[in-house]
Protein backbone atom coordinates (compact mmCIF):
# COMPACT_ATOMS: atom_id res chain seq x y z
CA UNK A 1 0.00 0.00 0.00
CA UNK A 2 1.07 3.57 -0.57
CA UNK A 3 0.01 7.15 -0.33
CA UNK A 4 -1.01 9.16 -3.39
CA UNK A 5 -0.72 12.85 -4.28
CA UNK A 6 -4.02 13.98 -5.81
CA UNK A 7 -5.67 16.94 -7.58
CA UNK A 8 -5.31 19.57 -4.80
CA UNK A 9 -1.52 19.59 -5.38
CA UNK A 10 -1.92 20.47 -9.05
CA UNK A 11 -0.38 23.89 -9.79
CA UNK A 12 0.63 24.55 -6.20
CA UNK A 13 3.37 22.04 -5.29
CA UNK A 14 3.79 22.85 -1.62
CA UNK A 15 6.82 20.86 -0.50
CA UNK A 16 6.27 20.73 3.25
CA UNK A 17 5.60 17.00 2.81
CA UNK A 18 8.94 16.12 1.25
CA UNK A 19 11.08 17.26 4.17
CA UNK A 20 9.36 14.87 6.60
CA UNK A 21 9.51 11.81 4.33
CA UNK A 22 11.98 9.32 5.85
CA UNK A 23 12.43 7.38 2.61
CA UNK A 24 12.59 10.20 0.03
CA UNK A 25 9.74 8.86 -2.11
CA UNK A 26 8.51 12.22 -3.46
CA UNK A 27 9.21 13.19 -7.06
CA UNK A 28 8.71 16.58 -8.69
CA UNK A 29 6.71 16.92 -11.87
CA UNK A 30 6.06 20.16 -13.75
CA UNK A 31 2.82 21.01 -11.95
CA UNK A 32 2.44 18.40 -9.19
CA UNK A 33 4.42 16.18 -6.84
CA UNK A 34 4.23 12.39 -7.04
CA UNK A 35 4.78 9.60 -4.51
CA UNK A 36 6.57 6.50 -5.76
CA UNK A 37 4.32 3.61 -4.66
CA UNK A 38 7.18 1.11 -4.39
CA UNK A 39 9.15 3.40 -2.09
CA UNK A 40 6.39 4.73 0.20
CA UNK A 41 6.36 2.97 3.59
CA UNK A 42 2.96 4.32 4.69
CA UNK A 43 4.36 6.17 7.66
CA UNK A 44 1.79 8.96 7.07
CA UNK A 45 4.27 11.67 8.14
CA UNK A 46 3.49 13.63 4.97
CA UNK A 47 -0.31 13.68 5.34
CA UNK A 48 -0.64 16.34 8.08
CA UNK A 49 2.12 18.46 6.49
CA UNK A 50 0.21 19.07 3.25
CA UNK A 51 -1.51 22.49 3.54
CA UNK A 52 -3.97 21.65 0.74
CA UNK A 53 -4.90 18.10 1.89
CA UNK A 54 -3.67 16.51 -1.34
CA UNK A 55 -2.18 13.29 0.09
CA UNK A 56 -4.32 10.22 0.66
CA UNK A 57 -3.74 6.58 1.45
CA UNK A 58 -4.59 4.70 -1.74
CA UNK A 59 -7.47 2.93 0.08
CA UNK A 60 -9.00 6.29 1.05
CA UNK A 61 -8.53 8.12 -2.24
CA UNK A 62 -11.75 9.99 -3.14
CA UNK A 63 -13.52 8.45 -6.13
CA UNK A 64 -12.99 11.48 -8.37
CA UNK A 65 -9.22 11.26 -7.80
CA UNK A 66 -8.77 7.49 -8.30
CA UNK A 67 -6.81 8.07 -11.57
CA UNK A 68 -4.08 9.77 -9.52
CA UNK A 69 -3.03 6.39 -8.09
CA UNK A 70 -1.95 5.23 -11.54
CA UNK A 71 -0.59 8.68 -12.42
CA UNK A 72 1.70 8.69 -9.36
CA UNK A 73 2.93 5.18 -10.20
CA UNK A 74 3.57 6.13 -13.82
CA UNK A 75 5.14 9.55 -13.34
CA UNK A 76 7.27 9.19 -10.18
CA UNK A 77 9.93 7.06 -11.91
CA UNK A 78 10.17 9.64 -14.71
CA UNK A 79 10.72 12.67 -12.45
CA UNK A 80 13.57 13.83 -10.22
CA UNK A 81 13.43 13.04 -6.53
CA UNK A 82 12.72 16.04 -4.30
CA UNK A 83 13.95 16.13 -0.70
CA UNK A 84 14.16 19.84 0.14
CA UNK A 85 11.50 22.45 0.67
CA UNK A 86 10.96 24.87 -2.22
CA UNK A 87 8.67 27.81 -2.77
CA UNK A 88 5.20 26.76 -3.96
CA UNK A 89 4.09 27.69 -7.45
CA UNK A 90 3.02 31.30 -8.08
CA UNK A 91 -0.27 32.26 -6.51
CA UNK A 92 0.05 29.99 -3.46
Amino acid sequence: MAHVVAEPCFNCKYTDCVVVCPVECFYEGEAILYIHPDECIDCEACVPECPVAAIFHEDNLPEEWKPFKELNAEMAPQCPVITEKKEPMAGN
